[in-house]
Parts: C-alpha cells; sequence; structure tokens
C-alpha cells in the first residue's frame, strides 16, 4: 500500500528483546519499546499486541535462540558428558563476554521478576526456565547418568547457569565465573557411571 511505512519485524523484536533484557519487564515502557522500534504505538499495538504481548514474543525469541546452541553444546552428552557439560556452560559464558548484548540473561531477570508479572508472562518465564532443566535432564540421562542423579545434576546445572547471569550483572569477573562452573563440572565427573 502507498505511503505505509514498511519495518523489519526481527530488527524490531531485536531492539525490543534488547530493551527488555537490559531493564527488565517492569522498567521497560510503552514509550520505551516505540523509541528502540522506531514505531509509534498505533503500529507497535497493531503489529504486536502490546507491551505484554511483545514481552512474549521476545522471551519465545530468546529462549528459541539460545535453546538452539545448548542443545548444540549438548549434543555430544551420550559420548562426552563433561564435554557436553562444559559446552553448555560455555554458550553462557560466551553471551556474558560478548560486549555487544546486556548482562545477564532475559530468562533470569525474568524468573526474579515473576511475583510482579502477569500470570502469562510469569507462566512463560516458568516454562523458559523449566525447558533448560529439561534439555540438562535428557542430556544427562543419555550419558548414563543414572534417573536421581540426572535429575539432581540438572536441577543443579540449570541453577549454576542461571546463577552466573546474575552474577555477572553484579560485576562477577570472568574468572569468577569460570570458577563456578569449574566446581560444577568437577562434582558432576565424580558421578558419572566411569568413576568408581
Amino acid at each position: 500500500m502507498a505511503g505505509r511505512k514498511q519495518f523489519d519485524v526481527d530488527a524490531a523484536l531485536d531492539a525490543a528483546m534488547t530493551r527488555f533484557w537490559r531493564a527488565g519487564h517492569a522498567a521497560t515502557s510503552v514509550d520505551d519499546l516505540c523509541r528502540v522500534t522506531g514505531l509509534n504505538r498505533s503500529s507497535l499495538y497493531s503489529t504486536f499486541g502490546g507491551k505484554d504481548a511483545l514481552f512474549l514474543r521476545c522471551l519465545d525469541r530468546y529462549a528459541t535462540r539460545y535453546g538452539e546452541k545448548y542443545d548444540a553444546a549438548l549434543s555430544c552428552a551420550a559420548s562426552d558428558p563433561l564435554a557436553a557439560v562444559r559446552a553448555f556452560f560455555q554458550v553462557t559464558l560466551d553471551r556474558i563476554a560478548d560486549p555487544a548484548l546486556p548482562d545477564g540473561c532475559l530468562i533470569a531477570q525474568s524468573a526474579l521478576a515473576i511475583p510482579v508479572l502477569t500470570e502469562d508472562v510469569a507462566a512463560r518465564a516458568k516454562d523458559a526456565l523449566g525447558a533448560q532443566r529439561k534439555r540438562l535432564r535428557a542430556a544427562l540421562k543419555a550419558s548414563r547418568l543414572a534417573d536421581q542423579h540426572a535429575e539432581d545434576f540438572a536441577e543443579h546445572a540449570a541453577a549454576v547457569n542461571q546463577s552466573l547471569a546474575v552474577m555477572s550483572r553484579g560485576g562477577a569477573s570472568p574468572a569468577q565465573l569460570r570458577a563456578i562452573v569449574g566446581v560444577t563440572v568437577e562434582a558432576l565427573s565424580h558421578a558419572l557411571p566411569t568413576h568408581t
């Protein structure tokens, strides 16, 4: 249609995701979203359905983008579970070290805000956290770790992974974050069937 402004939906979603990631859901206003996406309110609402709907799309986009990287990292778990878990954590460490990205993790930040989020947004944040535990559990079970140990280490590794994001926001150094990962990987090495 002549005279209608065109825009890149992917670029707008990335800009909104970065804003939510940097400031959090509560501290991000519709005006902020209009500014970073370059859309007016009418276009923002007609395209994305408002702040919560846009946030859900951003959260899904983030979970998919990093979920694919985590899945690739864990793909060797059956043959080399320690390498898989190290690679899993490396995805997080690389994201934290990237100066082009905000500190922390959009999912961790959303989880911290669950008490003040709408029911739909809180449920999606919980689902995103749960997906990380599920992928870790499946990988650890593939490594022939006993079911209860796989469950326990999946919970632990997911919690450590989220804490890395929180600690990075608090100023922890890359060396401190790597040391935390090292303790977790070392503990896992003693639980694997090859260690008797």
